[in-house]
């Protein structure tokens, strides 16, 4: 069988998973940029199943997959929010950290130590569907879009969040985050794996999807925060549906 699982990335992100909750650890510029990403998850949510927003538990009727959940990041937010959330990683003591902080927080949530493409060979679907930085580090994309179409309900919404493959984005995503500033650990990132919005497109079309809503993201030095923009240029977040 196929597998969308790359070593190496297995490895490297096995080497820093007691770090997923320490906002001054090797994850630091996730931390950073989480509120962010999940401002835009909960309002195009709200806007998608025309949810009254103002409720306690917005969520509380949306089945969530947090694929590449890591210690639980967004996982805990969207349980939060009243969602049933699953989340899955193939490092093992992602799984661990994640569960072990989610029974800290008295948080209900399926964590899973699998892959997108054997868990689409189960019958459950989801009404959403969370790709947030993780596009980048598979070895098969074509198999791991294919298996996200799979586990997404009819009306469901796929989330997705990942890095654009040009010189910008290798001067301060590789050379800049991991090099000079030190956002990230040295190596987080294979630029050669990064994908521009153009070859997303096509892998979601040819998989049954569309893109329905593409956003940059963008770093503000003097307010040390992250905000959405028109600029796709190094990091960009969308969302997409079936065909």
């Amino acid at each position: 069988m196929n597998t969308t699982i790359d070593p190496l990335e297995k490895e490297k992100f096995s080497k820093m998973a007691e770090e997923w909750w320490d906002p001054t650890g090797k994850f630091k510029a996730l931390h950073k940029f989480n509120p962010k990403r999940i401002e835009f998850i909960r309002d195009k949510l709200v806007e998608h199943f025309s949810i009254e927003s103002d409720l306690e538990n917005p969520f509380s009727n949306l089945d969530i997959l947090d694929i590449g959940c890591g210690g639980g990041l967004l996982s805990e937010p969207m349980s939060r929010l009243g969602a049933n959330v699953t989340g899955i990683d193939i490092v093992d003591k992602n799984i661990n950290v994640a569960k072990t902080h989610s029974e800290e927080q008295n948080l209900e949530i399926d964590y899973k130590i699998t892959t997108a493409e054997e868990l689409a060979l189960g019958k459950k679907k989801f009404d959403v569907i969370l790709n947030m930085e993780v596009i980048e580090h598979v070895a098969d994309l074509n198999l791991f879009i294919e298996s996200c179409e799979k586990l997404l309900k009819k009306n469901g919404l796929l989330f997705f969040a990942t890095l654009n493959r040009n010189i910008l984005s290798f001067g301060l995503a590789i050379v800049g985050a991991e090099y000079i500033l030190g956002w990230l650990p040295k190596g987080t990132h294979n630029w050669k794996k990064f994908i521009t919005p153009e070859e997303l497109k096509i892998i979601f079309r040819s998989s049954g999807l569309n893109i329905t809503d593409i956003m940059g993201m963008k770093y503000n030095p003097i307010y040390d925060s992250w905000y959405l923009s028109e600029d796709t240029s190094v990091n960009y977040l969308g969302t997409a549906i079936k065909s």
